[in-house]
């Protein structure tokens, strides 16, 4: 399974990004997509997710309220609005299927088995 990442830029505190991640060529059927981001010489960590059967949600405490998971119901894409990005929102973001994976699981990096390029998320003061 292919993934790409688009939809990043240069926005102004307050302002709002749309991510999208896509798999040419294949659906995205069963199992979990998440979301992760990694800041400058740190570990990648969870952000959010979406259950691909059922679009049952997940999110890190520091975006709940801010951000939303989706899918299209054409389970072709999915997508992460960002709203109210912070300064602290900046990072490289990451999409991630797990196609085995378990809700209890949803936020280990571990558990994912595709990963995306990334999309470069700048948040300015």
């Amino acid at each position: 399974v292919q993934l790409q990442a688009s939809g990043g830029g240069l926005v102004q505190a307050g302002g709002s990004l749309r991510l999208s991640c896509t798999t040419p060529g294949s659906t995205l059927r069963s199992g979990a997509l998440g979301w992760f981001r990694q800041f400058p010489g740190k570990e990648r960590e969870f952000v959010a997710a979406i259950k691909l059967n059922g679009g049952y949600t997940f999110y890190a405490d520091s975006v709940k309220g801010r951000f939303t998971a989706s899918r299209d119901s054409a389970k072709s894409a999915a997508h992460l609005q960002m709203n109210s990005l912070k300064p602290e929102d900046t990072a490289i973001y990451y999409c991630a299927v797990g196609e085995r994976i378990i809700t209890s699981s949803v936020r280990r990096e571990a558990a994912y088995d595709y990963w995306g390029q990334g999309t470069q998320v700048t948040v300015s003061s």
